[in-house]
């Protein structure tokens, strides 16, 4: 029988131990759980080797980590200003553990992580809940003065009110929606280009010399695409954070 292979298979989450403790309980460890791990083992060990012991004359992965640090720095101080630089290593954080992540999911036969609702949305929630502690830490009084906007009618209250509390909670949900969309859409069509580029290779000689030469081509500016998308996305994220981060700092 002939297996079909969908390409989709790339996404499914593979129990590689499996642990059930309590009846149905499964805390089992999945590939994705592997590679998240790795993904954190990898981030501790630059940080160690790159910048906790850093030359004086960098070498390469800490001129490229300093580099880094400086635009996710820029990126507090352009977007939130000096009250936020407090907030600098969670968004930090955030942002190693999201291209790490991402750019590994680009080497063949590994998992990305990011590809899932799951962790996106894990990820989103936990900014979302910070911002908003935050903001009642910050403003306990006021902090419900955010939902309506100034100069409004009274009369107009109950409807700003549920308005402005639906937007700010779908913020919870577009923030990690769209960091796993952008990274399926990108594993996907990664993933059928090159299934028709080999489908071209093994057709016979006119379509390695000829045929093939435009999806290998496209396969390579692919990837270069997906690399630019990998960073995009992890800055875009952290963009988001920062902004979200103002407004409750300063609720506007």
């Amino acid at each position: 029988m002939t297996q079909v292979f969908s390409c989709f298979d790339q996404f499914e989450i593979i129990r590689v131990f499996k642990i059930h403790p309590f009846g149905n309980f499964d805390i089992s460890i999945t590939n994705s759980t592997i590679f998240l791990l790795i993904a954190v083992s990898y981030i501790a060990f630059l940080y160690e080797t790159n910048l906790k012991n850093g030359l004086l004359v960098p070498g390469r992965y800490q001129s490229l980590l300093e580099v880094f640090y400086e635009t996710w720095h820029g990126l507090i101080k352009d977007n939130a200003g000096e009250d936020a630089y407090r907030f600098f290593p969670f968004v930090l954080s955030l942002g190693l553990f999201i291209i790490t992540i991402n750019l590994f999911g680009l080497v063949p036969y590994v998992f990305t992580p990011t590809t899932h609702v799951a962790i996106t949305f894990t990820l989103s929630f936990a900014v979302f809940i910070t911002v908003n502690s935050i903001g009642f830490m910050r403003y306990p009084t006021t902090f419900i003065s955010f939902f309506m906007p100034k100069g409004a009618p009274l009369v107009m209250a109950p409807f700003l009110v549920l308005i402005e509390f639906c937007s700010h909670s779908a913020k919870a949900i577009t923030l990690g929606l769209r960091l796993a969309a952008n990274m399926i859409g990108g594993h996907l069509l990664l993933n059928i280009i090159s299934g028709f580029a080999w489908q071209m290779l093994t057709c016979g000689y006119f379509a390695i010399t000829l045929g093939a030469v435009v999806p290998i081509a496209t396969i390579l500016f692919v990837c270069v695409l997906e690399i630019g998308v990998a960073c995009i996305q992890a800055y875009v994220f952290c963009l988001l954070t920062v902004i979200y981060l103002t407004e409750g700092l300063h609720l506007h």
